[in-house]
């Protein structure tokens, strides 16, 4: 698996002009899911994304995952974190997990997120989705489960 993860001050996303997620601070996760992914791989997911230490601490350091910052979290699903582009200019889509394999393990990300304690918005797995969101500081983090 893999994560593209932003912090934000603010992220939405919006389907056929209605907004279906929404997170106030906190952090912008985009998942992507491929052939070889499984349960053990999703949860360990979660629960790294669960305790980054990504948000300032009192001294300005990052330091505080979360939990510890009463964060939201809004997770989009993202197959095209897959793109291969080693071959030419056009993505390959090849390594991402078709849906029926990458829907649940997606959903697994976040019931676990949610057992952790957080709260959790998502976008609408396969939807076409205009993700809007407001970067907070230089904190983008790639994560590969």
């Amino acid at each position: 698996m893999r994560a593209l993860i932003q912090r934000v001050k603010y992220a939405k996303v919006t389907v056929n002009n209605e907004i279906v997620g929404s997170i106030g601070s906190g952090l912008c996760v985009f998942v992507g899911v491929t052939h070889t992914d499984d349960t053990e791989k999703s949860r360990k997911l979660a629960k790294k994304i669960t305790n980054l230490r990504i948000f300032d601490d009192s001294e300005g350091v990052m330091n505080l995952s979360p939990l510890e910052t009463d964060s939201e979290i809004l997770v989009v699903s993202q197959f095209t974190l897959y793109g291969d582009t080693s071959r030419g200019n056009r993505p390959s889509w090849i390594a991402a997990a078709r849906p029926e394999q990458a829907e649940p393990l997606i959903e697994d990300v976040v019931q676990t997120l949610l057992e952790a304690g957080l709260k959790v918005s998502t976008g609408v797995f396969q939807a076409y989705m205009e993700v809007e969101l407001l970067n907070d500081g230089p904190s983008t983090v790639i994560l590969e489960i």
